[in-house]
């Protein structure tokens, strides 16, 4: 070799332990295997006196074990390598295509240690290095070539530790993963063109920049339109998925109904007629609706009569009215959103349940309730009050649900009497109505169904017995009780007396409800054992009325929320 090829003595030794053994044993085995020979400190000692440029002569205390594996992996390197003759001349190191021996060599520290001042090239291109640069290969300063090409080396690229390698002229790190850097600011660079560095990861590839930068400047744009139109999507369609804070409060979308309903399905249709569909519904949040859909199309005035209306209807708040939760407002898709009432409505109550009359009281008292609510708060706001649209829900408060917001004259100085009369009006009409209802709750008939002039003909027929054969229209599954039935008949005098439209008499609300309210309290009397009632089995003994206790509780409760 041409690091001891100045001290042949020592070559001599080394090839003469070598030949002792096949050549078939490897690198490893003659590392485990042979020992120094008794006067290898001697012949080390004649070397370094004779060159001390040699590597091993500059460290002290000199390890003569490290020495001796440096001088056999140096004959096998060489042979490795195809140099034509490893006793006088070690001048390059190739073991490129060799990804089995080349991660070996690279092992022996103590060898790049020691490296052969003789070594000029190393090329270990092609031998599948992964990891780290090997820094180790720099100890030989006076390589002039260096190829690591084709290989996985990645992470930093030591730049600096290249500066001792002045001889240096041919170097290619071409295909590897290294880390980007700026080494073609570098002075380092200088010395070399980009091809030393193609696709290693140091050099900006300017394919790979072009392309990023059509994707910055395309799909950057197209990025910020896709998540911008989707959240313009969930804003319009879907607002349900935004914070609580930043939804329209009280505002319903198609689609948000349409997920509620399970695309409106057969299943969750509840109601159906010409004008209005009414589907049960679960929102987002679990909260249980009733969603009442008008799919006809309006002028664009109605429209906003529509919302203005809605808008009112939101902010109803009492225990006797249905709670509008809010509205949808498109073109041709309508819609009014409520809280779900498990339960029927007043019509269906009386037909299937024959309820007492202590329960028909409490009913009569709620609905009362709530137009007086709406009366003195909510005046504009009109109501229909039937049967058939007085809900009740298992806990058996009532609930007025259909509503319709009237077109008032402006109250301006103007038009302030018409106004008033026009107000007038429309409570005389709510009068009637409650008049209807309760001559409906006593006798348990449906007048447009029963009666050939609906209404009219029911409230003539009702009057045709009044006062003195009155217990001939009432309902008998009521089983009043003496007590029970002048309740009873002064109810339907009140009812009598409110559908009298020919009358100038202004009746009150609060009179009706003092009434009821007192009726109510005294049911004590009514439901008292001594009590014959006017209707059943007399003689068979006087029962009292049955019930459950637990729906009474229910009954006797008697407080408005919101």
């Amino acid at each position: 070799m041409a690091s001891i090829s100045k001290n042949p003595s020592l070559f001599i030794v080394i090839l003469s332990t070598l030949m002792s053994i096949t050549f078939s044993a490897s690198v490893i085995e003659d590392l485990k295997n042979l020992k120094p020979p008794q006067d290898f400190n001697a012949t080390i000692t004649s070397n370094c006196l004779q060159n001390p440029t040699l590597r091993y002569c500059t460290s002290y205390p000199m390890d003569l074990d490290e020495i001796f594996k440096f001088t056999i992996v140096g004959s096998h390197l060489c042979n490795e390598s195809k140099n034509p003759n490893c006793v006088e001349s070690f001048p390059k190191i190739d073991l490129r295509s060799r990804p089995i021996i080349a991660p070996l060599y690279l092992s022996f520290s103590f060898f790049w240690k020691y490296c052969p001042l003789s070594i000029l090239s190393i090329d270990l291109s092609n031998s599948s290095l992964k990891g780290s640069f090997p820094t180790d290969l720099l100890q030989c300063t006076q390589i002039q070539a260096l190829d690591l090409s084709l290989n996985e080396l990645s992470g930093e690229f030591p730049i600096e530790s290249f500066s001792p390698l002045n001889n240096l002229t041919v170097l290619n790190m071409s295909y590897n993963h290294f880390l980007e850097s700026e080494v073609s600011e570098s002075e380092f660079f200088k010395r070399f063109n980009s091809s030393s560095f193609l696709h290693s990861g140091l050099l900006p590839d300017h394919k790979e920049f072009r392309i990023k930068l059509v994707f910055l400047l395309v799909g950057f744009p197209i990025f910020v339109i896709l998540v911008v139109g989707c959240l313009g999507w969930v804003c319009l369609q879907r607002p349900d998925f935004l914070p609580r804070i930043l939804r329209t409060k009280h505002k319903f979308t198609p689609s948000m109904l349409k997920a509620a309903t399970n695309g409106f399905s057969e299943k969750n249709l509840v109601g159906k007629s010409e004008a209005v569909d009414i589907y049960r519904g679960t929102l987002r949040d679990g909260t249980e609706v009733g969603i009442e859909i008008y799919w006809n199309n309006i002028s664009k005035e109605n429209r906003r009569k529509f919302v203005e209306e809605s808008k009112v209807l939101v902010q109803l708040c009492h225990k006797n009215i249905v709670q509008i939760l809010g509205w949808c407002d498109k073109r041709r898709f309508r819609a009014i959103v409520t809280q779900w009432t498990e339960g029927q409505n007043v019509q269906t109550w009386l037909l299937g349940s024959n309820p007492p009359w202590k329960h028909r009281l409490r009913l009569m008292m709620g609905v009362v309730e709530g137009m007086c609510y709406l009366h003195e708060k909510w005046p504009d706001v009109g109501y229909d009050l039937r049967t058939s649209s007085i809900l009740l829900p298992n806990n058996l408060e009532p609930l007025i649900s259909r509503f319709k917001i009237e077109d008032h004259i402006s109250s301006t100085k103007t038009f302030t009497s018409l106004a008033a009369i026009f107000d007038l009006l429309i409570y005389i009409s709510e009068i009637y109505k409650l008049g209807v209802f309760l001559l409906e709750i006593i006798t348990n008939r449906r007048p447009h169904e029963e009666f050939e002039g609906g209404e009219a003909g029911f409230i003539d027929y009702v009057r045709m017995h009044y006062p003195g054969n009155l217990q001939k229209v009432m309902d008998e599954n009521m089983k009043l009780t003496q007590n029970g039935f002048d309740q009873a008949k002064q109810v339907a005098r009140l009812g009598i007396i409110y559908t009298d439209q020919t009358s100038n008499r202004q009746p009150s609300l609060t009179q009706i409800f003092d009434v009821l309210s007192k009726a109510y309290k005294s049911f004590t009397v009514l439901a008292s054992p001594n009590h014959k009632r006017l209707h059943g089995d007399r003689g068979k003994g006087n029962k009292q009325i049955q019930s459950n206790p637990s729906i009474y509780k229910k009954l006797d409760t008697h407080e408005s929320y919101c």
